[in-house]
């Protein structure tokens, strides 16, 4: 396929245009990750448990939106449903607001900032989805790496981004600290984007001449991939979920800072390595994420001070770097360029069930363990990644 509806330029600048979207919806996804779970524990009093099953029930929303959101791509093409997301992500800052602003009624502030997480999940998928089939459609299919690589950079800068806003927001004076002010940007940031957004040529859904294949047909095509990303998404969990509470539990500065490192080097390695994929392949590019993944989580596990913090999540954002790229290359060209929607959907699962669960799991472990047992538990997770991308290379052999 060719580029489409677009100026004779780089694929690069074609696929800047439009994953801003992207940037916008991730800062927001960004905003409360060192705050949230601090909020629920110590601010609301609800164990570390409900803390994590607050913040991974976005990414169950995230795994419920994706069949919806891939069918509605391949029917009514891109721009409406990142147009849907960017609405659902204003509509969920409203929310987090309102849970802020009812902070000395804990049940009812549980209950708000249940729902406005499930309305940023919906937004992310439908976003993410969107703009990255948006994307390849300008870019042509040919270009699918660049869109699927700048979209993950824009996605983890954007947490990178919002994570450190979003703790000095929180800082703030009453009545505009804790949750507050985090959730009137949360609905700022959309608000541009759905201004901005009316500026850019819709491109029209790709004719099929035959049925859109089911969404479990979809989960099967990727299926092997999908697992090997899962297996390493969990690390990716653990550090979104509990590192800032980590940090809170163990009475050091700087949680928001390691949120930061570990998006930066995350964007960083995407940015400069991606290529990598295209000359090594995307089974051993996997392998080696994994392996520096769980040489990040392992560091965390092993060595309990602020420094060593650091050196782990650079370590595990750099590991996790690259491969939803490695694998997803093959993921979403398996089934067809009438049916990339489904496919990327499908593949998409995974990482967001992977998380989902690991706020949950993760939770029960820190409650009967501790957190040392618990970053050991995904190194070991990324390391059962590794033997499944093994076999990948040997079927594909």
């Amino acid at each position: 396929m060719t580029a489409q509806d677009t100026p004779a330029d780089s694929p690069t600048k074609r696929v800047l245009a439009v994953v801003l979207f992207n940037l916008l919806v991730y800062i927001v996804i960004g905003l409360p990750n060192a705050v949230l779970t601090i909020f629920v524990h110590q601010g609301l009093g609800y164990s570390t448990t409900v803390a994590g099953i607050t913040f991974s029930l976005q990414y169950f929303a995230t795994f419920a939106a994706r069949p919806s959101a891939g069918r509605l791509v391949d029917r009514i093409g891109p721009k409406p449903v990142v147009i849907g997301g960017l609405v659902t992500c204003l509509l969920s800052g409203l929310l987090v607001t309102g849970s802020g602003l009812l902070a000395a009624t804990p049940l009812l502030s549980l209950g708000v900032l249940l729902s406005s997480r499930l309305l940023l999940g919906w937004a992310e998928s439908w976003a993410a989805t969107g703009v990255i089939v948006w994307n390849i459609r300008r870019a042509g299919a040919e270009n699918t790496a660049i869109a699927i690589s700048w979209n993950g950079i824009c996605s983890y800068g954007g947490i990178a981004l919002g994570a450190p806003i979003g703790a000095k927001l929180s800082m703030l004076a009453a009545p505009y600290g804790g949750l507050v002010s985090v959730g009137i940007l949360s609905v700022a940031l959309p608000l541009f984007g759905l201004a901005l957004i009316g500026f850019y040529p819709a491109v029209k859904p790709i004719p099929s001449t035959s049925q859109p294949i089911p969404f479990s047909r979809a989960l099967r095509f990727v299926l092997p991939h999908g697992s090997a990303l899962a297996a390493g998404s969990i690390g990716f969990g653990a550090i979104s979920s509990f590192l800032a509470l980590y940090y809170s539990v163990l009475h050091w500065q700087g949680a928001a800072t390691a949120l930061a490192v570990f998006g930066f080097t995350f964007v960083v390695i995407r940015f400069f390595f991606a290529s990598q994929i295209a000359k090594r392949g995307g089974v051993f590019v996997a392998i080696v994420s994994l392996l520096v993944e769980a040489l990040g989580l392992a560091t965390l596990s092993v060595f309990q001070t602020p420094s060593a913090a650091l050196v782990g999540a650079a370590l595990t954002g750099a590991g996790f770097s690259l491969l939803f790229p490695a694998l997803g290359v093959l993921a979403v060209n398996s089934a067809g360029p009438e049916n990339r929607g489904a496919a990327l959907g499908a593949y998409s699962i995974f990482i967001d069930l992977a998380i989902a669960c690991s706020g949950l799991f993760l939770g029960q472990v820190i409650e009967f363990a501790g957190y040392r047992t618990m970053f050991a538990t995904t190194a070991i997770c990324c390391l059962v990644g590794v033997l499944i991308s093994r076999s990948l290379g040997r079927r594909t052999a």
